[in-house]
Formats: C-alpha cells, sequence, structure tokens
C-alpha cells in the first residue's frame, strides 16, 4: 500500500513538473497572432446594383438621375422600353454593395454582402437586391449578389421618432455565391514567406529561432524587420500545408519599441512596457480666475403699488426715490420690482501641487503612480509627457492620433 501511494505521488509530481516546464511564458504569443503567411489573404469586391421593392422610400428618379438610368438601363435589357415614360416611382434605390473574398474560396461557396445607400433614399427595409457582379481590383467578376436586404428602421409620430441602426444600410446574409476562384496552389511551393505585422527586427529574429528549434535545422531566416523565409524541408510529412500548421502554435515573444500613443481629441494615452523617464522634475499647476454673475430680482412687498413709476423731482430733475436695496419707493408710497447684481469671484492658484522629481529610469508604473500623485488628468498629462519629450528626457517616440 505504501509501495503504491509513493508511486502515484511520484508520478503526480513528475507531471507537474512536465506542465509547468511546457507552459508557455506570460508574454509569450503564438505565431499565428503575430504574423501572416504568404497567399492566406482575404480580398475586397465592391459592385453597383439596385434595391426594389421599398415602401415609397426609395430614390426620387428626378433628383437621383444615375438610378434613373439605371432601372431604365435594366428594363431595356428585359424588353421593357421605358426611354419615353415619365418614371415617377420612388420603391427603386441605388446601392453599392461591398464584401470581402475569404481565401481560398471556392465556387458555388456563399458569403455575405453589405448594401449602402446612393441617393436620397430614406431607408432600405424591405428591399430586394437584384443580380449584382462583385468586381475585383483587376475589374474581374468574382461573385453576384441577390437576395433580401435586413435594415434598421425608423418609425415616427407627431412628437417622436425612433431609429434602429442605419436604415440606409443593410447586409445580405450569404447573398453572393463566388463565381470565379483566385489561383493560388500553395501545396506546391517549396518555400514561404512570413509577414509580420508589426515589423520588428528582434521579433523577426525570434521568430526564426523558434522555427529553427522546431525543426532542428536552419531552415528559417528574417530578410527584413517585416518577413522571414521559411524553407520546407524536403521529406517533412505534409510539405508547406503540414509545415504551416506546425509551426502557427509555436510560442514566440514579440518585441516592441518605446512608445507613448496619445488621442488628444477624446484624452486617451497608451503607454508601452519599456518607456523610460530620465532625471526630470515636474510641476504642474494653473491659475484660475472663476467670475460668476448670479443677478437677483427684488420684488416688492404684497398688497404695495406695485410698477408704480417714481415722481421726478422738480428742482434736480431726478426720479425722487428712497428706500434702500432693490425696491424703489415713489414718493406716493409705490414701490418698483428691480435686479440686483451679484458677483462672485474665485480664485484658484492650485497652491496643493508640488514638484516632483523622477529619478532616472524609471519604469512606466512609477511614472503614472507619481503623476497620479500631482493630481493630473488625462489631459494635463498630455501635455506633460510632451514637454517631457520636448526637454529630451523622454526615451520614447510620441505619437499623436
Amino acid at each position: 500500500m505504501t509501495v503504491s501511494f509513493r508511486f502515484r505521488r511520484l508520478a503526480f509530481v513528475a507531471l507537474a513538473a512536465v506542465v509547468g516546464f511546457a507552459a508557455p511564458a506570460g508574454a509569450a504569443s503564438r505565431i499565428k497572432d503575430v504574423v501572416d503567411f504568404e497567399g492566406i489573404r482575404q480580398n475586397m469586391l465592391v459592385g453597383y446594383g439596385l434595391v426594389v421593392g421599398l415602401n415609397g422610400t426609395g430614390d426620387s428618379l428626378n433628383r437621383s438621375i444615375f438610378t434613373r438610368e439605371s432601372l431604365i438601363g435594366m428594363l431595356e435589357r428585359l424588353g421593357v422600353n421605358a426611354r419615353d415614360a415619365g418614371l415617377r416611382t420612388n420603391n427603386v434605390a441605388a446601392v453599392m454593395v461591398t464584401a470581402t473574398l475569404p481565401a481560398f474560396s471556392r465556387q458555388g461557396t456563399r458569403i455575405d454582402v453589405s448594401v449602402s445607400a446612393l441617393g436620397d433614399a430614406k431607408s432600405l427595409l424591405g428591399g430586394m437586391l437584384l443580380v449584382t457582379p462583385m468586381l475585383g481590383a483587376d475589374g474581374d467578376v468574382y461573385a453576384v449578389a441577390q437576395g433580401s436586404v435586413a435594415a434598421g428602421f425608423v418609425a415616427s409620430g407627431a412628437a417622436a421618432s425612433v431609429t434602429k441602426g442605419v436604415p440606409t444600410s443593410a447586409r445580405v446574409a450569404n447573398g453572393a455565391i463566388v463565381e470565379r476562384e483566385i489561383a493560388f496552389e500553395m501545396s506546391n511551393m517549396r518555400t514561404i514567406n512570413v509577414m509580420l505585422r508589426n515589423p520588428d527586427l528582434t521579433t523577426a529574429r525570434r521568430v526564426a529561432q523558434v522555427i529553427n528549434n522546431f525543426l532542428h535545422s536552419q531552415a528559417a531566416k528574417p530578410l527584413d524587420p517585416a518577413t522571414v523565409q521559411i524553407t520546407t524541408p524536403g521529406n517533412y510529412q505534409g510539405g508547406v500545408v503540414g509545415l504551416v500548421t506546425d509551426i502557427e502554435q509555436l510560442r514566440v515573444e514579440p518585441d516592441q519599441p518605446a512608445r507613448v500613443v496619445i488621442d488628444e481629441q477624446n484624452g486617451v494615452i497608451v503607454m508601452g512596457e519599456n518607456v523610460r523617464i530620465s532625471t526630470v522634475a515636474i510641476a504642474q499647476g494653473n491659475l484660475t480666475v472663476r467670475v460668476t454673475e448670479t443677478p437677483q430680482v427684488s420684488q416688492p412687498s404684497p398688497f404695495s403699488a406695485a410698477g408704480v413709476a417714481p415722481a421726478i423731482d422738480p428742482v434736480t430733475g431726478l426720479p425722487a426715490t428712497g428706500g434702500q436695496g432693490g425696491v424703489q419707493f415713489a414718493p406716493g408710497g409705490g414701490a418698483q420690482t428691480t435686479v440686483v447684481p451679484r458677483t462672485t469671484i474665485e480664485v484658484d492658484e492650485q497652491s496643493n501641487r508640488r514638484l516632483a522629481v523622477l529619478p532616472e529610469g524609471v519604469s512606466l508604473q512609477e511614472l503614472v503612480n507619481s503623476l497620479n500623485a500631482l493630481g493630473v488628468g488625462p489631459r494635463d498629462m498630455i501635455s506633460i509627457l510632451q514637454a517631457i519629450k520636448a526637454a529630451g528626457a523622454l526615451q520614447a517616440e510620441i505619437e499623436v492620433m
């Protein structure tokens, strides 16, 4: 019994050691999450079409000339002569149709399309997209779209309205059929290029080293900060497809430059962990003078002859008034309503702000803690970081969005 318990305990310790050894580092990412493989890419498609069947929310044909000409051209192709007729329908809308063709899409597969109004249509709800050729960047037709559109709606009354989504933008689920494939034979490749999404020399070299350690050969080599070339071993099972499947699961720790990204419009600051600050002293404070005018209206007492014009002194020629405050008393005992000014002036010198000294080589966390201790908000922090950069004490790149 003791031997069995001891054996199970040793087996558990060994398993824990293996799992701990195989666990990746916290900052490591899969290669497939930081790179793109050559040939595995999407392609953009675009087309121009008509949406019909709208409930009086389509384009005005007298103002949207392109809709009118497209409608006439479509009817003529169907054998209907509408050139000399006065078209007054408002159930048709001209739209732009866009889609993304996935990598290695085969003929007959379906993809989603997005539809957006071009003219003055108010809503595409309930419409039907007619046959629309989808063109690629080379001008060839790769898909054909048609189907019922799903759009938002607008419900309005005399005093209120409700809008759901964008009524002039819609989507057709599985609305396009792929008619042409993009010729690319990945299985015949002997070498494949791996493109880094964030080009960096250190990251490119680490990716090559991880792949070479996995293959036990010098099959990968970095060509530039954004490209790593991999040569498929001659006896590798599965060829380049099997190679890509295996290496995309490998872990690598990406490197990143010290950078501070600032969005001044929204007051957002993003700083990388490699941002360092040289020795610098920071003080932040503003002189704020606030003048507030709150005039008050002084009303006469009840049962008084309010609003009586004051009498004129025959000697001085001025209104003969008496009393004090905001109520004027006429010689006849009447009182007037008057406005009494009230002014409040506040001066804030922010004397509670202190001068903070940041030693050389402080980290991101120490920088944030110091600025927060000064009571600095995001927008003031943006000005401070720009001033530190101008002083040459910020060892990072500032990018303003």
